[in-house]
């Protein structure tokens, strides 16, 4: 229908036409009460804002001479945040000499990982960026 009828038709009945789907071929609209239309439109993206949960980045930072009973500490909070629904970047930095022996560290950023791997998955395997080495992990799916 013309758009002149159809603001005759909204007009004759008291209501607003609104357009529901304006970039369709043609436009859709419907004769509706704007004011209760705003306000149920609101009503739904607050309560689909309510399901939504945003998750984090949580980081876990360490050098490649920890000892075994700091890096279950740090492990355990790994644990911790991956249960709660985050992701976590394990992030291994070097300084000085410690430098040289980058690939030689590696496995420890492994076995981080393989320790959590009855919760957590790699998402982004060991990578070197300038003085760190980054490891992503997020959340199993059941």
């Amino acid at each position: 229908m013309s758009s002149r009828e159809a603001m005759r038709l909204a007009e004759e009945a008291g209501l607003d036409l609104v357009k529901i789907a304006p970039t369709a071929k043609p436009p859709v609209c419907k004769i509706v009460d704007y004011g209760k239309f705003k306000y149920e439109q609101a009503r739904r993206d607050k309560e689909s804002k309510k399901k939504q949960r945003t998750i984090e980045v949580k980081e876990i930072r360490f050098s490649p001479n920890i000892d075994t009973n700091d890096l279950n500490t740090k492990q355990n909070a790994a644990r911790k945040f991956l249960t709660k629904g985050d992701r976590v970047k394990v992030t291994m930095r070097f300084r000085g000499r410690e430098m040289a022996h980058m690939n030689a560290s590696r496995h420890i950023l492994e076995e981080f990982a393989q320790s959590l791997e009855d919760i957590a998955v790699i998402e982004k395997a060991p990578r070197v960026e300038g003085r760190t080495m980054t490891l992503q992990l997020s959340q199993k799916k059941s």
